[in-house]
């Protein structure tokens, strides 16, 4: 079924120059995604499960960041629009439709003791002011910091929820991912870095924040503040086969199966 994703997003431009959310040559119901890098792994999961119950359908699904994925959708060349940040005044022409609520983690390998960052001190490590390890308690050894790429949602919602008009610093590393963040992460003992909740695994250490722990009961409980939707925008009221995928997404299976990948749902069943 990756396959069959992977096939299919090859046909993106093609597909896209048809009649958007119409039948194929192949007489499948195709339905063109493209946006955030965050999104994305998720919505390639939905959309797995949805073709196996719907086998008529194609869902197509390419990241490209949420900005690509919000313009995209504003010029008609997909049917939905993939953003893990909020739309900005002249984006809002867009329909946008949440789809979960995703927490930002701050993330370092397993091997680092730090467990515990004020918001401020991440702040410092992100503006460029707090350089080394051993600032923390640990080690003296500089701090490998690594933020997502301009355009990205998840960097979007990290300025505003947690640089507070702060300035990250021209000389961090930049990864075009959460996955290649998570990947950077992994390798480096001596890295951190932010990304969505639902990547976390055992070869990452989420760490707390002033104390508070990145987990879904914290987020539900409005205790972890660093909490942005995912969306799903689409260009006027969707209709027939992205309407078909968008109620998948918001049923009990779709519900379900973002809450397994430790993500928030937005319907309880």
């Amino acid at each position: 079924m990756r396959a069959l994703l992977m096939l299919a997003g090859l046909c993106l431009c093609a597909a896209a120059c048809g009649s958007p959310g119409s039948q194929g040559a192949s007489g499948k119901h195709v339905v063109d995604i493209a946006g955030s890098t965050s999104v994305m792994p998720f919505t390639e999961k939905l959309a797995e499960h949805f073709m196996l119950e719907q086998p008529t359908f194609v869902i197509n699904v390419q990241s490209g960041g949420s900005t690509a994925g919000i313009q995209a959708c504003i010029n008609k060349t997909v049917e939905i629009g993939m953003s893990s940040r909020e739309l900005k005044p002249d984006e809002e022409k867009l329909d946008e439709i949440t789809i979960c609520l995703d927490g930002i983690a701050m993330v370092v390998h397993p091997e680092n003791p730090v467990a515990n960052l004020t918001l401020c001190q991440i702040q410092d490590i992100f503006s460029g002011t707090l350089k080394n390890w051993k600032d923390l308690g640990w080690v003296d050894r500089q701090i490998d910091a690594v933020t997502r790429e301009e355009g990205s949602g998840t960097r979007g919602a990290f300025e505003e929820l947690v640089m507070g008009g702060r300035e990250i610093d021209d000389g961090i590393m930049v990864q075009d991912s959460n996955g290649s963040v998570k990947e950077v992460v992994a390798t480096d003992p001596y890295a951190i870095g932010y990304v969505s909740l639902g990547m976390i695994d055992k070869r990452v250490s989420a760490v707390t924040i002033d104390g508070v722990r990145p987990v879904a009961e914290a987020i539900k409980n409005k205790q972890y503040k660093i909490v942005r939707p995912f969306l799903y925008l689409t260009n006027g009221t969707p209709g027939g086969d992205t309407r078909a995928f968008i109620d998948y997404v918001l049923s009990k299976d779709g519900q379900m199966l973002l809450k397994k990948e430790g993500l928030i749902p937005v319907y309880e069943f």
